[in-house]
């Protein structure tokens, strides 16, 4: 059986970056999972600002340090990884590529970083946590009915997820006009599109046909589900505008590890979650998949780390492509960073080895920025960020 070391020189000459794996997985998916994942909403405007933002954050390096191996262990929420990023959740994933939840899940646990799974992924808890190890977190989204979601989170902890994430940005789902118009049916059906789709794309065809049409596992297995597979249409019947903070915090009170809250952008909901007992935030716009509108996640990032940085963990999330990117956000006060997009297009591309992939690709790039900027460990990284101008010549960003 073959292993990733075998394939990591001849990928990281012809895949070096992560946006090498996102034009392989294009030509090798149909339209309709593209869309799904690459898209946002509106005019997409926040889909491209949120990567064009973090080049406004800058770095004026510092030399003469002799030989730098920086340090990229990180301890979050209890537990150990070999980087201060993760994989991020994705609604409908196998639709991306199948069994892609276990792939994602199976590389976390051999890279030794945590893997999120979704409550609307296409493979249900007790699948995945069997892959995943000790280094699953679940991300949820809460049904209407007080019992089915206690019997999610049951589920959740008894497959071996450690944390809790609670999304909480989808007061009702966005409406995603390109999704549309690529032919993501409300029903999962085959279309004369979808068959010419599934002819010109054979290698997702012949991994979807061994595994089945993706459908959502875990949600489908509750009353209150509509006879719908998508994302949106379970979002809308489901608590959507009926989250509250009360909610939240009787959610925390019934799991028993760690709990995040994602999706705060305004340093006023970030105060309030430390406020009710959260043990962590995720900054992030969802993607720039739901509010056109919003502000970006960087440029969210330092009012919320002024605002509540020394009194829970700021976890990152949305536009990360880069592992320059991962050191941008934890240089503004992050304490960990998720992709997700990332580390689906590595799957897309590459299949059972892609997560491997990504996560080398990450890991090279943010220990290469560390020697050029100069520092031996994330904890130098604090304070060395500039926002604004990269033309202008400000000083080291160091007292």
């Amino acid at each position: 059986m073959s292993t990733y070391a075998e394939k990591q020189g001849a990928w990281m000459m012809k895949y070096p970056a992560i946006s090498d794996l996102a034009l392989k997985a294009q030509k090798r998916i149909p339209q309709v999972s593209w869309a799904y994942l690459s898209t946002g909403t509106g005019s997409e405007h926040l889909l491209d600002e949120n990567t064009e933002a973090f080049k406004r954050v800058t770095f004026n390096p510092r030399f003469c340090n002799g030989s730098i191996l920086p340090k990229i262990e990180t301890e979050i929420f209890g537990q150990q990884f070999s980087a201060p990023f993760g994989i991020a959740p994705v609604g409908l994933t196998g639709l991306m590529w199948p069994r892609c939840e276990m792939l994602l899940a199976s590389a976390a646990e051999r890279c030794g970083i945590p893997y999120t799974l979704s409550t609307l992924a296409t493979e249900t808890p007790e699948t995945v946590g069997k892959h995943v190890g000790d280094r699953g977190w679940f991300q949820l989204y809460a049904p209407r009915s007080p019992k089915d979601n206690s019997e999610i989170l049951k589920r959740a902890a008894d497959s071996g997820f450690h944390t809790l994430v609670i999304t909480v940005d989808i007061p009702t789902p966005s409406r995603r006009e390109k999704t549309k118009r690529a032919g993501l049916s409300t029903k999962a059906k085959i279309t004369p599109r979808f068959m010419w789709q599934a002819l010109t794309h054979p290698s997702w065809t012949i991994a979807t046909l061994q595994h089945g049409l993706p459908r959502l596992r875990t949600a489908e297995s509750y009353p209150d589900f509509m006879e719908d597979m998508s994302v949106g249409a379970f979002v809308k019947g489901q608590r959507g505008a009926n989250l509250t903070w009360d909610f939240c915090q009787e959610v925390a009170e019934q799991w028993e590890g760690p709990v995040l809250i994602k999706g705060l952008l305004h340093p006023e909901d970030a105060k309030r979650a430390v406020s009710i007992g959260m043990d962590g935030i995720v900054v992030s716009n969802h993607g720039a998949r739901q509010f056109d509108g919003a502000i970006t996640s960087i440029d969210a990032l330092p009012a919320i780390v002024e605002a509540v940085g020394d009194k829970t963990k700021i976890v990152f999330d949305s536009g990360v492509r880069t592992g320059l990117d991962v050191m941008r956000a934890l240089a503004l006060g992050a304490d960990f960073v998720l992709l997700g997009r990332a580390f689906i297009y590595a799957v897309a591309a590459l299949g059972r080895f892609g997560g491997d992939h990504a996560y080398h690709i990450l890991k090279d790039e943010l220990q290469n920025n560390m020697i050029q900027l100069g520092v031996k460990s994330l904890g130098e990284l604090r304070g060395r960020a500039l926002l604004g101008n990269r033309n202008t010549q400000p000083g080291s960003g160091e007292e």
